[in-house]
């Protein structure tokens, strides 16, 4: 069976052509490390079209019309500058609108945002060890995606 699955990534990076998300796919590293024994069909790819989201419901229509059982939210909303201050809201929304899976996350986080982050605190706070842990790999992972 295959497991079909959309990804919203931040506006900031709308220019992003997916490169670590697809590669991370490939690979079942990062987040897609759930479907290491799986098919996989990406069904939609776009952006969250700014803050405060303005194409999360439309996204999220579009790719559950396209089949999609997984909704990935890009490791883009956990590691910008700040990260997304939308995803609990993003996440709660397409879950509760379209009876969908949300997974947070999509290619490991990049060593230099890891380094980063830990010199500001961003992610200090225990409630960001949930949406880090999916693409938090191992050192070397994280520094082939930098």
């Amino acid at each position: 069976m295959t497991t079909k699955i959309g990804i919203i990534i931040c506006d900031r990076y709308r220019r992003c052509a997916g490169g670590k998300c697809f590669r991370s796919l490939k690979n079942r590293e990062g987040a897609f490390s759930i479907y290491a024994d799986q098919e996989v069909e990406l069904v939609g790819y776009t952006t969250c079209e700014g803050c405060p989201g303005g194409n999360i419901e439309y996204a999220g229509d579009e790719m559950v019309k396209n089949g999609a059982q997984v909704i990935h939210l890009a490791t883009g909303l956990v590691v910008g500058y700040p990260p997304c201050p939308y995803i609990d809201t993003f996440k709660e929304f397409l879950e509760a609108r379209y009876d969908v899976k949300v997974v947070v996350g999509t290619h490991p986080i990049p060593e230099k945002y890891l380094t980063m982050h830990t010199r500001l605190g961003t992610w200090d706070d225990p409630a960001w060890d949930a949406l880090t842990a999916p693409t938090m790999s191992d050192e070397a992972t994280r520094l082939a995606y930098n």
